[in-house]
């Protein structure tokens, strides 16, 4: 088993408290959006050696020969992230084949994908989580933009809104997302911009979810055209404890709170609007699923009376939340890649050779498929990433 100490992405995103808090450490003021538990090339994480010595976790499993695992991270969001979709894996194979044939330097802002794998991803509340996420039915949305006091609006803008509420109106409402989504995200600046304006201000005060989630990302991003596409999402709230996963194509944007979050090992994010970074609408549209859905949520399967696990069925990666108490063992017989991170209170992890590490909150572990079965013993809650469940037969 080996301990971990892991890197922390400073995106302006960021809370500077959450994960501060969480590893014990004082705030600087600074904002610190994700801690990376894992071993993408990006940001892996350091194995700790009993005399001090550090080694990429990466380079220690390529040598051990075990594939890489799923990327866990703790997300703290003080402000909201972009508006982004995550390909599936046939097109992040050909997409990545494309552009490294073009010679796309990797670490070019510009560059769409950074590796050939999808990246399914779940997310589990430790705090009130905020999301958009996913196409509700557009005639909810239609009605909501239709009622708006949106008054003395450019000529341009103007029509701009009328045949917006022309695409929502279709019979088929895929097509009619397919034509807002596409509209929204391709209008000159100056028509649209207008619009994004008068529907924040119309927002202000209302009761309804989704107007005031367009007024909080209209003071965040003024203009963007990726706050009136938030009006076609579905609102998704998670109290802590509770779940979300997004499968490919489900086009998305976090909006605050903390959470684990737990993905396929990629970097692969199209992103539409509500950012500074590179912005590919084309290719965006090219990805996003325009079908009608439901809110995201995963619920959890209870597999012991202190034990839950959270697998979406893709095969890439489950979570599972322990939570530990005195008197009571829990043992992992499963033989695989296994990420731990403690989030409250002490727990011991045990290997069968007599290895044991005491996690306390905010420290983490890595357990070898070879040191199966694992235990652990202790009081506290405790997160542990594998790959998926495989399917039966």
């Amino acid at each position: 088993m080996h301990r971990l100490e892991n890197r922390v992405q400073p995106y302006a995103w960021g809370s500077p408290t959450a994960i501060p808090h969480l590893l014990g450490r004082p705030a600087d003021g600074t904002p610190q959006a994700e801690l990376w538990i894992g071993a993408h090339p990006a940001a892996p994480s350091a194995v700790v050696a009993g005399d001090g010595g550090r080694a990429g976790l990466d380079e220690v499993l390529d040598a051990a020969g075990v594939p890489r695992p799923p990327l866990l991270k703790v997300l703290a969001a003080a402000a909201p992230l972009s508006l982004q979709v995550h390909p599936d894996r046939a097109t992040a194979r050909r997409r990545f084949a494309e552009e490294e044939a073009a010679g796309v330097p990797r670490d070019a802002a510009h560059r769409l994908y950074k590796d050939d794998e999808h990246k399914p991803e779940l997310l589990y509340a430790l705090e009130p989580f905020a999301a958009v996420a996913g196409f509700r039915a557009p005639a909810a949305a239609r009605e909501l933009l239709a009622g708006l006091p949106l008054v003395g609006l450019p000529a341009a803008t103007d029509a701009l809104l009328a045949a917006l509420l022309d695409d929502l109106a279709a019979d088929d409402e895929g097509e009619a997302l397919r034509a807002a989504t596409s509209r929204l995200l391709t209008a000159e600046a100056d028509v649209v911009g207008p619009l994004v304006q008068a529907v924040a201000v119309a927002c202000a005060g209302s009761d309804d979810p989704s107007a005031l989630c367009a007024n909080h990302l209209a003071g965040h991003h003024p203009g963007d055209p990726g706050v009136l596409v938030s009006l076609l999402l579905n609102q998704v709230r998670l109290a802590p404890g509770e779940a979300l996963y997004l499968p490919a194509g489900n086009v998305h944007a976090y909006l605050w709170g903390t959470g684990v979050e737990l993905m396929a090992s990629s970097d692969n994010v199209l992103r539409g609007g509500l950012t500074p970074k590179h912005v590919d609408v084309p290719e965006l549209l090219r990805v996003v699923d325009f079908r009608v859905l439901p809110p995201p949520l995963l619920a959890p399967r209870r597999v012991s009376a202190d034990e839950l696990v959270l697998d979406p069925g893709v095969g890439d990666f489950a979570l599972a939340v322990l939570t530990a108490r005195p008197g009571t063992v829990t043992t992992w017989e499963r033989a695989v890649p296994r990420t731990l991170l403690c989030l409250e209170g002490e727990v011991a992890v045990t290997a069968p050779d007599g290895g044991e590490l005491v996690l306390a909150r905010g420290q983490s572990a890595f357990v070898l498929p070879a040191e199966h079965p694992v235990t652990a013993r202790g009081e506290g809650l405790l997160v542990a990433a594998t790959p998926g469940e495989p399917a039966p037969g």
